[in-house]
């Protein structure tokens, strides 16, 4: 599938990589201990969507689903939607109450899923 969507989400994954190999990313990958996937769909939910696995036990973040059994917890999202709680502008319960965000797999695993996780933005 050639992929020719560039989603804004894709700068925040690419961070993510980077923020992993941190001594912040290292302490999360010892606090949470989980693994995530994430859907991220460029305009509605379920279309056209790109995932990433955001393993918080390897310390890995890859574009594709998981492969090694059942995920944690997968996450849906729009492009902009996942932007917005990535960066710390929309909280991720909030996201869910107003079915911006899809949550399948553990509710607790996805509680453990904040912006928290993710690298600060003033890094851009």
């Amino acid at each position: 599938m050639a992929s020719s969507t560039q989603l804004k989400s894709d700068a925040i994954m690419e961070q993510m990589k980077l923020h992993m190999s941190t001594d912040a990313g290292k302490q999360l990958t010892k606090k949470i201990g989980l693994i995530y996937q994430i859907n991220i769909a460029p305009k509605k939910l379920g279309f056209n969507e790109k995932s990433y696995v955001v393993d918080l036990k390897k310390g890995e973040v890859k574009e594709g689903t998981y492969e090694d059994g059942k995920p944690d917890a997968t996450f849906s999202f729009t492009d902009d939607d996942f932007v917005k709680v990535a960066t710390g502008k929309m909280n991720p319960q909030i996201a869910f109450m107003r079915g911006k965000m899809k949550i399948k797999g553990s509710i607790s695993a996805a509680q453990k899923f904040t912006p928290d996780i993710f690298p600060k933005p003033s890094k851009m």
